[in-house]
């Protein structure tokens, strides 16, 4: 059976680099651990996701503590949170050290999925390749000491792309095979249904496991049934003969258990929301907000008519409501005219004055942006999310430790600065290695998949205000795929 041969060249590979991986594995612990040590990140976000744990734990109710009650939300997905309760519940409450420790090991895991992904689409040398890039990779490792969504979400992310990979070669196996015997159809069919349906089922539920930690988990979900109408389509172009039906229905019945594996984890949320909340919501709401708390629609479509980088999320973005905000931070881009620069600072005026943002000011910053947007509708719609795509990708990703956001302009003390300076280089080696792999795995089958995901989750990031470097850490395991084929030597 091509699988178990599969699985038998993986002990191989194992066994005849035992060394390499044990010492890999060894410096990616090494890694982590000085981060967690080192620089652990419990922000805001980690401590509403922890009260959210330490109620659902302590009272049986999914809320989150107002004035000393405990209110039902519906602001964050429960992944996380059933993260942390279990954590909290095993090794006490608030024990943030035990969730990195945990996420650590998650994180290594990611580490052997890429690996495991590259063996099987290209060869032993590429997966221990794949495997040092992502042992040693200090985004990935940086993060395993936030205790944020992003660890979880790259790992399943992983195994749900490793999966789908995995079905459509055991799909692509039998094909080939009743292609050349087509009087074995039916047997092969019956001796690959069964793996198939597992394969597809795993690769379904690791998708509903990446959305219950974050909504765009569902990305992974829309590239990969996206990717397999593709081959629906083309196989029906190829194979215009009886053989069509045949062709079609396991692509057809892969997409269906995928779709039912990943939404089924998210019906319990639903139905929580509708009997608690009266609310329909498979997901969360756009701006991870409870009903009582204000959207701000016009400040934010005005902050994404001059939104290009991260800088501004920080100084700008955040502060609204809550926070003064200094008027002298917007970049020259916030302006069409010295007539609307004064405009825009009478509004931030209004705003300093309680730090909150009222509906009637909310709605002077939406005629704002409306007249922004309609003089210049190809910066709104091109140009800027094209640049806030390359700010994502490309900007130093050090946002969690010392390095000032404004690190270019040599302000701070020169070790944060070559800090900065040199996760950059990192990052540009990681993204320009993958760009290159790219054509040398050009023609492997599968590829058109992970170029998918890479694409539909940049374009998708480029739509938001806020662009934020980790949101692009879930497209790491492909980028170190494509970068392990610089090392793949066909035979």
């Amino acid at each position: 059976m091509p699988q178990t041969r599969y699985i038998r060249s993986v002990r191989e590979l194992l066994r005849r680099n035992a060394r390499f991986f044990f010492w890999t594995s060894l410096a990616a612990l090494g890694l982590r651990l000085f981060f967690v040590f080192r620089f652990p990140a419990v922000v805001d976000d980690s401590r509403l996701y922890a009260n959210i744990a330490k109620n659902w734990l302590h009272h049986g109710i999914y809320g989150v503590t107002d004035s000393s009650q405990v209110v039902p939300t519906l602001s964050r997905l429960p992944g996380y949170p059933a993260f942390l309760a279990a954590v909290f519940a095993i090794f006490g409450v608030d024990n943030f050290r035990a969730v990195l420790l945990i996420q650590v090991l998650f994180d290594i895991g990611t580490c052997f999925l890429v690996a495991h992904l590259a063996r099987r689409l290209l060869s032993d040398r590429a997966a221990q390749a794949a495997f040092g890039l992502a042992a040693l990779c200090p985004f990935l490792a940086n993060y395993s000491a936030a205790a944020l969504t992003e660890t979880l979400e790259i790992f399943f992310t992983a195994l749900a792309l490793n999966l789908a990979v995995k079905g459509i070669q055991i799909w692509n196996l039998s094909a080939d095979a009743t292609a050349a015997q087509p009087n074995t159809l039916e047997l092969k069919a019956g001796s690959v249904a069964g793996s198939a349906t597992f394969v597809w089922l795993g690769c379904g539920l690791s998708i509903g496991a990446a959305i219950l930690l974050r909504p765009d988990g569902g990305i992974v979900l829309a590239v990969v049934e996206g990717y397999l109408l593709l081959l629906l389509i083309r196989r029906a172009w190829v194979r215009l003969k009886t053989e069509v039906l045949s062709a079609w229905l396991p692509i057809l019945r892969a997409g269906i258990i995928v779709a039912v594996g990943a939404t089924a984890l998210l019906v319990p949320w639903t139905l929580r929301n509708l009997h608690t909340l009266h609310r329909f919501e498979p997901l969360a709401p756009r701006y991870a907000n409870d009903s009582d708390e204000p959207v701000m629609p016009g400040f934010n479509l005005w902050v994404k008519t001059w939104m290009a980088d991260y800088v501004s999320v920080q100084e700008i973005y955040w502060s609204a409501p809550g926070e003064a905000i200094d008027v002298t931070k917007l970049p020259r881009r916030a302006f069409d005219s010295e007539k609307q620069r004064e405009e825009t600072a009478a509004l931030f005026a209004d705003y300093n004055q309680d730090h909150e943002m009222t509906p009637e000011l909310d709605a002077r910053f939406a005629a704002l942006a409306a007249e922004r947007i309609h003089a210049s509708p190809l910066r709104y719609y091109v140009w800027l999310p094209a640049v806030r795509i390359a700010d994502m990708w490309l900007r130093p990703r050090t946002e969690l430790l010392p390095p000032d956001p404004r690190w270019w302009e040599l302000n701070d003390d020169p070790l944060p600065v070559a800090v900065a300076i040199g996760f950059g280089m990192v990052n540009l080696l990681y993204v320009g290695m993958a760009v290159a792999g790219t054509w040398y795995a050009r023609t492997v089958p599968g590829i058109g998949l992970l170029l998918l995901f890479l694409l539909v989750r940049s374009l998708f990031l480029g739509t938001l205000e806020n662009p934020e470097t980790r949101y692009t850490l879930e497209c790491y395991p492909a980028v170190i795929w494509l970068a392990s084929a610089l090392f793949h030597r066909p035979a």
